[in-house]
């Protein structure tokens, strides 16, 4: 069979699905490329999307081939009133021969890292996020480090809510025994980390840690002060990078409480917004400040900010 991939999010950071279905279908003997075009025919198309419509438009369905399959999160959400929904009957999961592959990394050479997701699930049942929804309110531990790791300096990894899962450190011991450099690209929940965990991350070539702050009812700063008074990772200037939700039931006064709290206890805040495309003018602006950290720094207060 021919074999065709479509990354409809683009191809800024690899898509894990994608590099399954790859080396499931090179181990069949398939041949595996990118989709080219209608000009070509293929068996097979595979379109996989992560983000919603918001974020991510979709692409057309190829017409010149066999059969295309659609699948990921992306796919799943829609909108309701102006907040996103994920709709459990129209999610798809990739078939457990091909869940359990080892991924293609040779169909996104310009990332040299390998890229892993040993938990899925998560206890919070945030109403902005979608995972709870999709995976369940228990953080499951699903795969070993060694499912996606051949070596690479880096591992990008992509649980989303590690600190949640009862088998925590046995991924913690697994992912310290490979000696590459760690990235917790998602924001890591500081309200269950304990002293023993952090004694894992203080093991740990901790190249980047990110955390959360979504709902600006629950005031983090102990939590952010303990973690700082435990670590032995200072990265990139800061204790770790801090994703700021804002645009869902937060007040400007609660953004910037977040970002000037974080600021002054040595972390990096990073502003997100919920609904970017209808979101006031002046969250927008905010984001701007804060994310841009050459006007950050220089610019101490949003205020004078706006001012200028």
């Amino acid at each position: 069979m021919k074999i065709g991939l479509i990354d409809v999010d683009g191809h800024n950071f690899p898509n894990l699905a994608l590099m399954r279905i790859s080396a499931y279908h090179k181990a069949q003997g398939d041949e595996v490329e990118w989709w080219k075009g209608d000009l070509f025919y293929y068996d097979r198309v595979y379109k996989s999307k992560i983000f919603s419509d918001t974020y991510s438009q979709d692409v057309y369905d190829p017409m010149n081939c066999g059969e295309v399959i659609s699948g990921g999160t992306g796919y799943c959400i829609t909108n309701r009133g102006g907040r996103e929904v994920f709709d459990k009957s129209k999610d798809t999961t990739l078939p457990e021969e091909i869940e359990k592959m080892f991924p293609d990394y040779s169909i996104y050479p310009e990332y040299p890292y390998a890229v892993a997701m040993t938990s899925r699930g998560c206890p919070r049942g945030c109403p902005f996020c979608h995972v709870a929804a999709k995976e369940g309110r228990r953080s499951v531990k699903v795969a070993d480090v060694k499912d996606f790791y051949s070596g690479q300096d880096r591992i990008e990894v992509l649980d989303p809510n590690i600190t949640a899962c009862k088998d925590k450190h046995i991924l913690f011991e697994q992912y310290i025994e490979t000696g590459a450099k760690i990235v917790f690209n998602q924001g890591l929940d500081i309200r269950m980390l304990t002293e023993k965990d952090i004694e894992y991350l203080n093991a740990m070539k901790l190249s980047e840690i990110h955390f959360a702050w979504d709902n600006p009812e629950d005031d983090l700063t102990e939590h952010f002060k303990r973690y700082k008074e435990l670590t032995k990772h200072k990265a990139h200037g800061g204790y770790g990078v801090v994703y700021i939700l804002s645009n869902y039931n937060s007040t400007m006064e609660q953004n910037l409480y977040r970002v000037y709290t974080l600021r002054d206890l040595g972390y990096d805040p990073f502003v997100m917004i919920y609904d970017k495309p209808n979101a006031p003018q002046e969250v927008k602006r905010m984001q701007r400040w804060c994310n841009n950290k050459f006007i950050f720094k220089s610019t101490k207060r949003f205020e004078e900010y706006i001012a200028r």
